[in-house]
């Protein structure tokens, strides 16, 4: 019996040490594919980085004894090269206008710490998520930064011009959304324009004056000879939205053509917002608005090669005239 005792011992005490020695045989050969499959998943998994923009901002998050950095030069320059790092390893990113306003009520609201770097994390996805971004492709970050504030504006100023043509309540003799049927006059007017412009590269900048603010749209175009105009469905929808504002309040709104074409000089038409439509202005018109700096009213010096024209016809159905 002891001699039994001792032989399964010792068959137990082979089999354990086997099975420990296969474990770690195993570690050693499936770490090498564990981590080719993390690496996988990581270059599958976006990353957002919330950038603080201008040296105000910076200065704002030093009061965090957690937010590392003090100098903004430096900040910039660790940022850059994180970018470039993520680039390289294969993962999308995008970056977010990091807003220290905004961080300390979003912190405030969701009852987070303000000084720690999960956060900020935090934040910053939920920036990303609802905000401007602009997609890390390699460009310098002195290029990233004007279009990721420009973005920034646009959104601004899409929510605040949606805010005030939801705020307008319904019409009086019809029942009608006033916000909504002038979004979809403005919408008309934009469609008929980029339909008589003709064909070309087409720049149309749309101001309307509020009793808080200038709101003021961008929109890019073009068309062939054939085929309809292509333009970005985000920047036709912001466009659209600031022009029906000028549609809702009869303010004095004014749109501005500049079309491009090749082997011809630029031409600028404009128009003014009046009774729900777009009235051409003269040639003598768009050039005083155009050669007259909006902030000094004085006089600016005409562009080499561009022509002034008058606005032309759109061609727009008359509006309802009850809204």
């Amino acid at each position: 019996m002891a001699q039994t005792d001792n032989t399964r011992r010792s068959t137990q005490h082979n089999a354990s040490h086997q099975a420990a020695h296969g474990k770690k045989r195993g570690r050693r050969h499936g770490t090498p594919h564990t981590t080719t499959l993390r690496r996988t998943l990581r270059r599958e998994a976006p990353s957002t980085v919330g950038l603080l923009v201008d040296a105000q901002d910076f200065a704002a998050m030093r009061r965090y004894g957690t937010f590392p950095f003090d100098d903004h030069t430096v900040y910039l320059q660790q940022v850059e090269a994180l970018l470039k790092a993520l680039t390289a390893q294969g993962v999308h990113t995008t970056v977010a206008l990091f807003d220290p306003e905004d961080y300390e009520e979003f912190c405030a609201e969701s009852g987070l710490d303000a000084d720690t770097g999960a956060s900020r994390s935090r934040f910053t996805a939920e920036i990303a998520s609802a905000g401007a971004t602009v997609t890390y492709t390699g460009q310098d970050i002195g290029d990233l930064i004007p279009v990721l504030v420009s973005r920034a504006v646009r959104q601004a100023t899409w929510e605040y011009a949606t805010l005030l043509l939801a705020d307008l309540g319904t019409c009086a003799d019809c029942g009608q959304d006033i916000g909504r049927a002038a979004f979809d006059r403005a919408s008309h007017l934009l469609m008929r324009l980029l339909e008589t412009a003709g064909p070309g590269t087409h720049h149309l900048v749309c101001s309307v004056p509020t009793e808080s603010d200038q709101l003021l749209a961008v929109l890019h175009s073009h068309r062939d000879r054939t085929g309809p105009a292509r333009l970005d469905s985000a920047e036709g929808a912001e466009f659209a939205t600031v022009l029906a504002v000028a549609v809702a309040l009869a303010s004095r709104g004014g749109v501005v053509l500049r079309t491009s074409a090749p082997d011809s000089p630029d031409r600028v038409h404009g128009w003014r917002l009046a009774h729900g439509g777009l009235a051409p202005l003269t040639a003598g018109e768009v050039f005083n608005a155009y050669c007259t700096d909006a902030d000094t009213g004085e006089p600016v010096s005409p562009e080499s090669g561009v022509e002034y024209c008058a606005g032309f016809d759109i061609g727009a159905e008359p509006p309802e005239t009850h809204h």
